[in-house]
C-alpha cells in the first residue's frame, strides 16, 4: 500500500476517536447488565409462581409452561445457582405429596397415619423438597412399609436457558462486543498513524 492512500484513510478515520468506542462499551455494557439482571429477576418471579401454584394446588402445568417458555427464550435465566444447588432445580414438594397420598389408598388405610407421622417428622428435619421426599420414603421403609415410587417426571423439572436471545440483553451484548472490537482496532491504528503518517 502506498503512503498517500494510507494518509487519505487516516484523514477520514481520525475523526473516529478510540474513546468513542470506550463510551459505547460502557453504555451498551451497562444496558446488557441491567437487562440480564431483569431477565433473571423475571425468571425468579415465574419460578415463585410455580411454587405458589404447587402449594395452593393451582394451575401448576400452566405456571410451568410459562416458566419453561421464558427460560428457553431469555439469557441468564438458569434455574440452578450456587455450588450447592439442588438438581433438578424445580422439585414440587406439594405435587409429590398429593401424588403420594393418591397412591396411599393402594397401601391400605392403616398406613395413612404412618405417612402423616413421616411427613411431620421430615418437615421438621429439612426444608428442601427432594430431601423431604427421600426422608419420607426412608421413614416409611424403616417402619416396614414400602411406599409406591412416584415417577420423577411428575414433580421434578429442569429447563435450560438460552445461550443468546434476541432481546435487549442479547442485542446490547452484541453491540458491546462490536464496540470493544472497534476500540481494539482503533486504538493501535491511531497510535500507529500518528507515529508514522
Amino acid at each position: 500500500m502506498n503512503k498517500r492512500y494510507l494518509h487519505h484513510v487516516w484523514r477520514l478515520y481520525r475523526r473516529v476517536k478510540p474513546w468513542y468506542f470506550i463510551v459505547s462499551v460502557a453504555v451498551f455494557g451497562s444496558i446488557s447488565l441491567v437487562s440480564l439482571r431483569h431477565n433473571n429477576e423475571q425468571m425468579v418471579r415465574l419460578r415463585d409462581a410455580v411454587y405458589a401454584a404447587d402449594k395452593n394446588n393451582g394451575n401448576v402445568e400452566g405456571a410451568l409452561r410459562t416458566l419453561r417458555s421464558y427460560v428457553y427464550s431469555h439469557m441468564n435465566t438458569s434455574l440452578a445457582s450456587g455450588p450447592n444447588a439442588v438438581h433438578p432445580p424445580i422439585q414440587l414438594k406439594y405435587t409429590y405429596e398429593r401424588l403420594q397420598k393418591s397412591q396411599e389408598s393402594a397401601l391400605g388405610q392403616g398406613n395413612s397415619g404412618l405417612y402423616n407421622a413421616a411427613l411431620d417428622y421430615c418437615d421438621n428435619q429439612t426444608d428442601v423438597g427432594s430431601e423431604v421426599i427421600s426422608c419420607i420414603q426412608q421413614y416409611a421403609s424403616n417402619h416396614g412399609v414400602q411406599l409406591a415410587v412416584v415417577p420423577d417426571s411428575l414433580y421434578k423439572f429442569d429447563f435450560t436457558s438460552a445461550k443468546w436471545s434476541p432481546d435487549v440483553a442479547g442485542w446490547s451484548l452484541v453491540f458491546t462486543g462490536i464496540s470493544l472490537l472497534g476500540f481494539l482496532v482503533a486504538a493501535p491504528y491511531h497510535w500507529w498513524a500518528k507515529k508514522y503518517l
